[in-house]
């Protein structure tokens, strides 16, 4: 098997995820995944969908991922491992939408706007 990369966004996170057969080798940023992200909840969260396609060690996956914080970079993580599942194979495709694991989140932080302290807040009105 070649090796198959996919690409995956969240706020300002862009992963790029490449997956090799072999013995189940997660390598983010040249480090272990596990040691990359401490938190169990999130690591839980990138974990997805190779649990459910149980291919965890199936594949040598290897992970770059630039920009955001760890949340947006681990939800990018985790759609750049479903997208690269689905290219693998097809059938996963049926496993991992229900799950809205192929759902690209467009959410971005709003702009801040001139006149205003942050986008959206106002400073405090005074009549007199």
């Amino acid at each position: 098997m070649e090796i198959i990369n996919a690409l995956g966004r969240r706020k300002g996170a862009v992963a790029r995820v490449y997956f090799k057969q072999g013995s189940g080798s997660f390598v983010v940023n040249g480090r272990d995944y596990k040691e990359y992200f401490p938190q169990l909840n999130i690591r839980m969260s990138v974990e997805e969908p190779l649990a459910v396609t149980e291919t965890a060690n199936s594949y040598d996956i290897k992970v770059t991922v630039r920009g955001g914080g760890f949340k947006g970079q681990a939800e990018a993580i985790r759609l750049g491992l479903a997208r690269g599942l689905v290219k693998i194979n097809e059938e996963y495709k049926a496993l991992l939408k229900p799950k809205g694991m192929l759902t690209r989140d467009a959410r971005v932080v709003e702009r801040k706007k001139y006149g205003k302290p942050k986008a959206r807040k106002s400073f405090q009105f005074s009549k007199r």
